[in-house]
């Protein structure tokens, strides 16, 4: 088990956890994931390690409340323990001094950003970082970003802070300013497979940390198959991250738009039974 010694909210729906993982912290690196369960018989969900903190033997985890799992682990209070946190999962982010990097995430994607931003500027880069959201107040870690960040460009759909648009208009002010040398994006499938295409545009090389469905995390269920240059490969183990321009990003969604009417309706019945969760 993994106690939790901190709690925050950054919105009614997003949560960050600061757990006891000493072991993980230790070998964790940017791009790395835990898969974390809650109760014995409760389902396992990856997430990814936002950041680590050697001395104190802590991991920093960021969850979105979108299902019962992610609900559960969000109502866990300091004290509390998580049941199961293993990792650090999947290979980590190929780090190395190319010039400009610019980095772009959605939502929770930012979470998973954060490490590798921080990562390829301590490498000696430029990084430019574009957060985007549907509004202002579910814009995260951008003190942080900026911490790292040489720029950080926030776009919002509604326009309610920093600039008005998707996050691939931000993208391409940058493109057609500057020279990037590499783009990684995070964030929903579909916010990666529009950035994707705006980078194949400009013949960028770019990275994506895929988000698939994962069960066991090392390999063995083949639920986090992609296909990736014709190829299949397993997020878990393969990736999280690959070469953004050879995934089927219409594959992936296709996969996980199929499971959302039953996890719909299990999570519609955990709240039902669970009023406090809401």
């Amino acid at each position: 088990m993994s106690k939790i010694i901190e709690k925050e909210y950054f919105s009614e729906a997003v949560v960050k956890l600061v757990v006891e993982a000493p072991q993980i912290a230790k070998s964790r690196r940017a791009g790395h994931f835990v898969i974390v369960k809650v109760g014995e018989k409760g389902e396992r969900i990856p997430l990814t390690i936002a950041d680590a903190d050697v001395e104190k033997g802590t991991i920093t985890l960021i969850i979105q409340k979108v299902g019962v799992t992610s609900s559960k682990i969000c109502q866990l209070e300091p004290g509390d323990d998580i049941t199961d946190v293993v990792g650090p999962l999947g290979k980590p982010t190929h780090i190395e001094k190319l010039g400009t990097v610019l980095a772009s995430g959605g939502g929770v994607g930012v979470a998973p950003l954060l490490p590798i931003v921080k990562a390829f500027k301590e490498a000696g880069n430029r990084v430019i970082t574009v957060l985007a959201a549907r509004m202002k107040d579910l814009i995260i870690l951008e003190e942080q970003m900026r911490e790292y960040s040489d720029e950080v460009i926030i776009m919002t759909d509604d326009g309610s802070y920093g600039k008005k648009g998707l996050v691939t208009q931000g993208m391409e002010e940058v493109i057609l300013r500057e020279k990037v040398d590499l783009a990684v994006t995070v964030g929903p499938a579909v916010m990666m497979k529009f950035a994707t295409i705006l980078t194949a545009k400009y013949k960028i090389p770019t990275v994506a940390s895929l988000n698939t469905l994962m069960v066991d995390g090392t390999g063995m269920c083949g639920a986090c198959r992609v296909s990736v240059g014709g190829e299949t490969k397993f997020v878990c183990v393969d990736g999280p991250e690959f070469d953004a321009h050879q995934v089927d990003f219409d594959e992936m969604l296709l996969r996980l738009d199929s499971y959302k009417p039953s996890e719909a309706e299990a999570f519609e019945s955990y709240l039902s039974n669970h009023p406090k969760a809401n």
